[in-house]
């Protein structure tokens, strides 16, 4: 077998890139981490004996920022697949499926919000079973309903119509 002399192999320097999708969600979830440490440092941790606010947000960031460390190495010692082209369909309506949640919770109440919630969300996918996903929405708003509501006493309205709210 002949080397090519015309055209030699760049020299690689420093630690190569194998894995470039598993380096990118790595800095995303390590960054979301370093966000939540931050967001969380006012609150106070408290003890193992008497849990503080702060314990368990910080405790899940924490596992959350070695998960992306983790990543972010693994990028670099085995092949993975390279960061392809996405579509915005999915971000899209997940981010509409939390403002719509936001904006009707507390106005028509979680038997109204929740299958909206669930149906909007739903949207991303492009192998969304319509008719499965409605039977879904309905019985999880019906379950948080009967769990937050009822068994705990939680003050979330469930249904708000003129001159009705439960």
């Amino acid at each position: 077998m002949e080397e090519d002399t015309e055209h030699p192999a760049p020299a690689r320097r420093g630690p190569h890139v194998r894995a470039p999708r598993d380096l990118a969600a790595g800095v995303l979830v390590a960054g979301i981490a370093a966000v939540a440490l931050l967001a969380t440092g006012d609150l106070d941790p408290g003890r193992l004996r008497a849990m503080g606010p702060g314990m368990l947000p910080r405790a899940v960031a924490a596992i959350l920022g070695l998960a992306g460390l983790a990543l972010i190495a693994a990028a670099f010692l085995k092949d993975g697949e390279p960061i392809g082209r996405w579509s915005l369909r999915g971000p899209v309506f997940i981010s509409l499926a939390v403002i719509a949640f936001a904006l009707t919770i507390r106005t028509v109440g979680l038997a109204l919000a929740g299958p909206l919630v669930m149906l909007l969300g739903g949207a991303a996918s492009p192998e969304v079973r319509w008719k499965e996903l409605a039977i879904f929405a309905v019985v999880t708003t019906v379950a948080c309903a009967g769990l937050f509501r009822f068994a705990l006493g939680l003050p979330i309205p469930v249904l708000i119509l003129p001159g009705f709210r439960l």
